[in-house]
């Protein structure tokens, strides 16, 4: 396997022993990708859902409440 981050070849046997860096070569390789994560540069994709399928919004009880109180 290589390491994610510097391409580096890393050993598979590494997966899951208590204080390997598994699946990245080391510990700067592991930070680099943290630091990644934190600021940001990995994003999970979301698609928005097109709200013309004629399905109206969610019930929400206090909206009911109030327009019982308004009337």
């Amino acid at each position: 396997m290589i390491c994610p981050i510097c391409k580096k070849s890393v050993d598979e046997n590494q997966a899951g022993v208590k204080g390997s860096y598994f699946p990245f070569c080391g510990e700067r390789c592991k930070l680099i990708d943290l630091g990644r994560w934190l600021g940001g540069r990995y994003q999970v994709p979301v698609v928005e859902k097109d709200e013309s399928d004629g399905i109206g919004p969610p019930f929400d009880p206090e909206d009911r409440e109030s327009d019982r109180k308004s009337r």
